[in-house]
Order: structure tokens, then sequence, then C-alpha cells
């Protein structure tokens, strides 16, 4: 493979709006060469719906990388299993869309992509096809073999990980153990250094309690689990500042002496990132032997084909997978 990085792109839910994304993907120069793993006719369908000039290209794995040239994108082809109408979910093609992810992963691990940038995609669609599925993270990580992914949304400099995803409230306290505690901030740790390139990264770490547990009062996770972990992992050289209270620990004086923030649950860093970002932040899985990026939305079927579908999550997706992958080549 040459200098240039080679990313795939899988289009996502087929009635959704990664189509629609893929085709004003192309309309933009980008310094790597794009693959969109999708049905040729799918984006070209889209693109003339959305009034997109768009070139396909079929992929060429024995070629050197070249430079996408706006208006122009290159296709490795996943044949639908059932037309497509705009916004009408068909479980007939959740088998295309795993396919989709399948082939763009398996194509990581075989050296020809240096990263995978990925649409949204439909749960519910894809179990209604009888298939289980519980989203893209899981996918990836048993694609892999990776024990423990970790689910990290970044928006410019913020940085937010979990170390719990999609639990209902009630199990989250449950979840969080002292191994597990561990493996998240070792992963995040380790993939700040070696995929963002920090050498000594900062990270803030949430209490899971409101006002950190207020010295046992309002719950004793912070001192039975959080505190002793953190201690155990600073004997270690790992620079970690908490258990803090999250109402108060995302602030501009907290957050400008820290490279990341990890939060105990879901909705305890999400809404401030989204609120920060949304629209042009990114979802990176950690704990993964390949990169991988994400849009921070969902499939918006009353979008689709509507050409009010906003492309910007998808450019920052892109970007970060490239930077990422530019890195990792470096190193």
């Amino acid at each position: 493979m040459g200098k240039l990085a080679r990313i795939a792109v899988t289009a996502g839910e087929p009635a959704g709006i990664g189509p629609d994304l893929c085709a004003a993907l192309a309309q933009h120069p980008h310094d790597a060469e794009l693959v969109v793993v999708a049905d040729p006719e799918l984006i070209r369908e889209r693109a003339a719906r959305l009034r997109h000039s768009l070139k396909l290209e079929s992929f060429d794995a024995d070629a050197a990388p070249q430079r996408n040239t706006a208006g122009c994108l290159r296709v490795l082809e996943v044949p639908l299993a059932a037309p497509v109408q705009p916004g009408r979910l068909d479980p007939a093609n959740a088998g295309y869309v795993l396919e989709t992810l399948r082939r763009a992963g398996q194509g990581c691990l075989d050296g020809r992509f240096d990263a995978v940038v990925t649409a949204p995609v439909h749960k519910g669609v894809i179990n209604d096809a009888g298939i289980p599925f519980t989203g893209h993270t899981e996918f990836f990580a048993e694609l892999t073999a990776a024990p423990l992914p970790v689910m990290m949304l970044a928006a410019g400099t913020l940085r937010v990980a979990l170390a719990t995803t999609h639990l209902p409230l009630k199990d989250v306290s449950a979840a969080i153990t002292r191994p597990r505690l561990e493996q998240v901030l070792r992963i995040l740790h380790h993939d700040l250094q070696d995929k963002f390139g920090l050498p000594h990264p900062r990270i803030l770490v949430c209490g899971l309690n409101p006002h950190a547990g207020e010295g046992g009062h309002l719950g004793r996770e912070e001192l039975d689990v959080i505190e002793p972990t953190l201690s155990a992992l600073r004997n270690e050289g790992l620079d970690l500042v908490g258990p803090l209270p999250a109402d108060t620990l995302f602030t501009p004086r907290q957050l400008d002496q820290a490279d990341a923030v990890l939060a105990m649950y879901h909705d305890q860093g999400l809404p401030v990132l989204k609120h920060v970002g949304f629209g042009h932040a990114v979802n990176i899985t950690l704990g993964l032997s390949i990169i991988r990026t994400s849009v921070d939305h969902g499939t918006a079927l009353d979008l689709a084909g509507t050409g009010r579908a906003e492309a910007g999550s998808l450019l920052a997706a892109t970007e970060l997978a490239v930077t990422l992958a530019q890195l990792r080549r470096r190193s």
C-alpha cells in the first residue's frame, strides 16, 4: 500500500440518509482515497435525486491509492437484496448492511484499508430480519476479536469516553466494577497515546453519583470502586484526576487541563458533548486493532432523499479517520 491513506466508508442503512451523506462526501476533495462500500446503483440514484454531480469508479485493490477529487467516488460493490425506497425500512436488506460492514472491517484487517468510517445503521430492522445485532461497536469488536471496545465521542478538543454504554440506568452501578473500570481506563490511556499521538494523556474521571458521592452520603461507588481503581492506576503512571462531580467537571477551567473525560454512563457525558458539537462530532471506537470512526447521529429516515440531511458529522468522521491513519503510518 502506498503512502496515501485509503479509507473505507460504509453507506449504512440504505433507506436512511447514509447514501445521501456519501454522495455529499464525494462533492469535496480529500487528502486520501475514499472507497464507499455499497451498491453503486443506490449511491448513483441518491446522488441524482439530490442533484449531485457524481462519477463512480470501481475500486481496484491492486492499484495505488489516489486522492479523491470533487465529484468522483470509488465504490467497492456490495449488491442490495431488494429495491430501496428512501424512508422505508426493509428487513430484506439487513444482510446487505452487515456485509458492507464485514467487507470494510476485514479490509482493514487485511491491510487493504487504513480505517473504516461508518454511516448510521438501523439496529431495529436488522433485528427484525432475525439477525441479533446490538450495534457497530459490538460488530467490529467481534470481527477484530477485541475483548472490550470503548466508545468515545469527540468534538474539537473535547473527547468523552464511556465506562458503560447502552444500559438501562438501573443497571449502571452493578456494571461499574474495578476490573471493568481498570480495563476501560487502560484502553483509553493506550489509545490516546497510540491512535492520537498524546504521549502523556491526562484523563478526568467522573463520579457516578451526584457530587461524586459526597463522601459516601450519596452512594459508595466512588469510595468502594472508583477511587481505589484510580489510585492503583496512578501508581503505574497514568495521569488520572477524579472522581469529580460531573456537574462541575464539564467547565472550561477543568477541560482546558485535560485530554479526555471518562463518563460513567451514556447520558452523563454525551449530552454535554452533543450540545457542544452536534452535527460535527465523531464517534471513535477504542480498543480495536483497526481505526473506526462514525457519525454522531442516526439514520434520519424522514430526511432520506430530501436534500435536507447535513453531512458535517460524516465529513468530520472522515477527516479524523484520515488524520488517525496518517498518525499510525508515521509511528
